[in-house]
């Protein structure tokens, strides 16, 4: 898969994130916390009459825009139907974890909020990759700033790598790369966006791809299973499959 992060190390060696010259003097992008959050509603709040629900979409609706008025980013996905354990995620973006907090406990004292179960949520955070996308390697790769691209559709799952591949050489496990990145390039039409959770949550790696295309991403992952690198991978489970909405309001009206 091609990475996304941002940034380049300089060729067969790890990142490094110092140097001299134009290169050290580059602007360091501020990093980006970042968490998927999945909720599953209460079937008593589909007894509550239609103006009751109204009321608590709405207010669930207005604290999240009041926070992306002020800067955190937000996105909106319904899974109604698509999965038995969760109805809806908000993939949000921010400066810091304290404002997931902060904007939770409004959240679910909002009419809806009271009537909603947190079913998952992964903590993860941008950074550079310390691998080299060798087919391009002028690619400024933006996995430190991610900017969501608004695909028709999202897959996100967290994964852990076995403690044997951190054990690699980095030249051997940059070879898996090289493979795993020349397989990604051949569907363009799916962005990775990778994070990391190394110690602050129960995953070390969780990712998200967008795409307009379902069938592309299924025909990617399975020609993933077949390369080197996936011999290492320990846990990739659960898999969401997300439909996004415009906005929370709409997301919300899948209910």
């Amino acid at each position: 898969m091609r990475p996304q992060s941002g940034g380049r190390p300089p060729m067969g060696s790890p990142s490094n994130t110092g140097g001299s010259g134009d290169a050290g003097q580059k602007k360091k992008l501020p990093t980006q916390f970042v968490n998927f959050v999945f909720f599953k509603v209460d079937p008593a709040w589909r007894r509550l009459s239609q103006e009751e629900q109204e009321q608590g979409k709405q207010e669930f609706t207005a604290v999240v825009n009041e926070y992306k008025q002020n800067g955190v980013m937000v996105n909106a996905y319904s899974m109604v139907g698509i999965r038995s354990d969760a109805d809806f995620m908000l993939w949000r973006i921010a400066k810091n974890v304290e404002v997931f907090q902060e904007m939770m406990t409004r959240l679910l004292h909002t009419g809806l909020g009271q009537y909603l179960e947190i079913t998952y949520s992964y903590l993860s955070f941008t950074k550079r990759s310390m691998y080299v996308d060798k087919m391009d390697p002028e690619h400024q790769n933006p996995r430190t700033f991610i900017i969501p691209g608004m695909k028709k559709y999202l897959f996100v799952y967290p994964f852990i790598k076995t403690r044997d591949w951190y054990q690699l050489t980095y030249p051997t496990r940059q070879g898996m790369m090289d493979e795993h990145i020349q397989v990604g390039s051949k569907y363009p039409s799916v962005k990775l966006n990778t994070t990391y959770s190394f110690g602050i949550d129960d995953h070390e790696f969780v990712v998200a791809f967008e795409t307009d295309e379902i069938t592309d991403f299924s025909v990617l992952v399975q020609e993933l299973r077949e390369t080197e690198a996936s011999r290492y991978t320990l846990r990739d489970v659960p898999m969401f499959t997300c439909i996004r909405h415009p906005d929370v309001k709409d997301a919300l009206n899948t209910l």
